[in-house]
């Protein structure tokens, strides 16, 4: 039986996996057009993983995820304009705007997708910000028996959702190919054995860091989404 959140007649919200939130317009139209115009000066390039180049387009900020040396690097700053965008992730995820220590931004050109994942384990919560589209978000478990459990909800344009708990660290999640262009912006701590290792690796030469951090199993390129 499925521990997503079961909706009563008189609830609209999705239900969705224990330790999930959801919440509609966390920024303003004006914030997103801000937000719009510095992401569109950012240097994206491919998302690519084990010769698979998907769709999608990135940027790391803080740390990245080095997928050959497996282990955190350290990548450059988080640049001023996403500071005000931390502040609001924090209080909505009851964190501190320091706890954020690793930002992705993303490009998901039409059609763009990603498979089915979960964020990788050194990573405590997870808050993702939509914007200049919506989206199909995604999640699944597998049952002892082998059926899997489902829950998915429309991530709005200027909404967020927080992961947390089971649904971050139980429940697979994925987007199916996207309509429109649409960009997201992902916020995410540390456990904190992981960051007080990663403190102590080299920081990395180049201007921008350009690497994702979270891929789909193993035989899916992450421009793939299984339903």
């Amino acid at each position: 039986m499925s521990s997503a959140k079961q909706p009563s007649l008189f609830e609209s919200e999705p239900a969705l996996p224990e330790g999930c939130k959801y919440r509609a317009e966390l920024i303003s139209a004006e914030e997103e057009r801000h937000l719009l115009g510095q992401i569109e000066k950012l240097p994206f390039k491919d998302f690519e993983f084990q010769g698979f180049v998907g769709k999608r387009r990135v940027v790391s900020f803080g740390w990245r995820y080095d997928f050959k040396d497996r282990e955190l690097q350290k990548a450059e700053d988080i640049p001023p304009f996403l500071l005000p965008l931390r502040d609001q992730a924090a209080k909505f995820a009851n964190l501190k705007p320091d706890d954020f220590g690793h930002i992705l931004v993303t490009e998901y050109g039409p059609g763009a997708a990603i498979g089915w994942h979960k964020d990788k384990a050194m990573f405590d919560q997870v808050v993702g910000l939509s914007l200049l589209a919506s989206c199909r978000f995604r999640f699944r478990r597998q049952r002892d028996d082998g059926k899997w459990d489902r829950a998915e909800f429309i991530a709005q344009p200027r909404s967020a959702y927080l992961l947390s708990g089971p649904s971050r660290t139980q429940w697979e999640h994925s987007i199916p190919p996207v309509e429109h262009l649409r960009y997201s912006i992902t916020l995410r701590s540390f456990m904190e054995k992981q960051l007080t290792r990663a403190k102590r690796l080299r920081p990395i030469p180049h201007e921008y860091a350009r690497d994702d951090v979270v891929v789909g199993l193993p035989w899916q390129s992450p421009g793939s989404a299984r339903a």
